[in-house]
């Protein structure tokens, strides 16, 4: 596996790939990698000819007072990660290298950026401007076939196909299932900032998410009933910063579950703010029809 720096290297990679006729599965991450990153590049190889990891702290999507700074890095260790997975190219580019000089330019995905982790009193949606703004550089960049993202970052999914949608790359956008540890808890790099008792208090996320799932497959279908027994679970936590019960695909808050829904939670345990979804279908509700509001682009995997 080699790694690049710089744009030119990687398109130059990427084109003698193509050149042989490999397809491109593109990876993109901030780093730390874990199982959850991995197993992205794990389905990556298995799907494509060729694979590039990008290991890029993303500095626009963190808000003033937020981690930026502190954030895990660990480049040589992720390298080798890659590497031991199958990953054919690693891109990590310097901060200058993705915004030289006189970057001015912010690509903006409006209405599913503004709830949940996007409401004002929360992260607000300048940090999925500052996702998808970088994401969309990298689609440019590498000109992927397909893209993996962890479903973990239920919403961050909705918005990067949103956009790819709408600015019509003809990447495919593959989700990923959550990894979670043994007790349930989703892995994320920033776990790695709990301590010992605070991990133990974190797996009532998943404990919550699991409640809800097995009320509904027992026939409660009212979302506020739903949402009432998963606050009860969350009390371990310091701050529930949200839990709610929304369509999958356009996040709308939704007061019945009559088909297939997401169970979306955010929570602080002591000063680290973590984030889960499990996907929800009662056992007896027919399917909804097809949401043509918020269309998902042709080929892509849900």
């Amino acid at each position: 596996m080699r790694t690049v720096a710089t744009v030119a290297e990687l398109r130059d990679q990427l084109d003698v790939a193509r050149a042989g006729g490999l397809s491109i599965g593109l990876v993109p991450t901030m780093g730390a990698l874990h199982e959850g990153h991995l197993s992205l590049i794990d389905r990556s190889v298995a799907e494509n000819g060729f694979t590039v990891v990008t290991v890029f702290v993303n500095p626009t999507q963190f808000r003033p007072g937020e981690d930026l700074d502190a954030y895990p890095r660990k480049l040589a260790e992720d390298t080798a990660l890659a590497a031991e997975r199958g990953a054919d190219l690693l891109f990590a580019p310097p901060v200058e290298e993705v915004y030289p000089d006189g970057f001015a330019t912010s690509v903006s995905v409006g209405g599913i950026t503004e709830t949940l982790c996007g409401a004002p009193e929360r992260r607000g949606h300048q940090h999925f401007d500052g996702v998808t703004t970088v994401v969309a550089k990298l689609f440019n960049m590498a000109g992927a076939d397909r893209a993996y993202f962890g479903q973990k970052d239920a919403q961050q999914v909705a918005v990067i196909r949103r956009m790819a949608h709408d600015l019509n790359f003809r990447v495919q956008i593959v989700a990923c299932p959550t990894v979670r540890e043994a007790d349930g808890l989703a892995l994320s790099s920033r776990n790695a900032y709990l301590t010992p008792e605070e991990r133990q208090r974190a797996g009532a996320l998943s404990r919550a998410l699991h409640s809800v799932a097995g009320a509904l497959t027992e026939g409660e279908t009212d979302a506020a009933r739903l949402c009432e027994l998963a606050h009860s679970e969350l009390s371990p936590v310091d701050e529930v910063e949200y839990f709610e019960i929304v369509d999958p695909g356009t996040l709308e808050p939704l007061t019945t579950v009559g088909g297939p829904a997401l169970a979306v939670v955010a929570a602080r345990v002591g000063a680290t703010r973590l984030i889960d979804n499990l996907a929800l279908q009662p056992s007896t509700a027919a399917v909804s029809a097809p949401d043509t509001t918020n269309p998902t682009p042709q080929g892509a995997v849900i």
